[in-house]
Formats: structure tokens, sequence, C-alpha cells
């Protein structure tokens, strides 16, 4: 099997994002990163999938709670 072109992969390797631009191996490690950081989000929340419906059921109404154009009672 041959040897990989690492120059030639370097060199293509490159992030911009607006102002942000990386280039090498820095471009390699955020890409990296944020595929590693993404698989561990969708790890977490597999594992919470059985009690999220409740944990936003209760973000819904502690959200109608605060609301502040709802009709107060008068006590």
């Amino acid at each position: 099997m041959a040897v990989p072109d690492f120059a030639r992969i370097l060199r293509a390797s490159q992030i911009r994002y607006g102002g942000f631009r990386a280039r090498g191996v820095p471009a390699i490690l955020l890409g990296v990163g944020a595929v590693v950081l993404t698989a561990g989000t969708v790890n977490a929340l597999a594992l919470a999938a059985p009690s999220l419906a409740e944990a936003l059921r209760e973000a819904t109404k502690l959200v109608d709670a605060m609301r502040a154009d709802r009709p107060r009672l008068n006590a």
C-alpha cells in the first residue's frame, strides 16, 4: 500500500467561516473536534431520551408560568 502524500493533504485542509480561517493541522484538529463533539452530543441525547419528553413538558409549564401577559388572580 502506498503512503499518502501528507503535504498535499495539509495544503488542501482549510476552514473558512466569516472572518475566521484555519489551514493545515489546526483545520484538521477543528474538524475532528467537531465530529467528536457531535458524537458526544448524540450519545448524551440518546441516553436522556426517556426523560426528555417530561423535561420539555416541565420547561413549557415554567415558561407559561413566567409570562407577563397572562392575567393574574387578585388575592
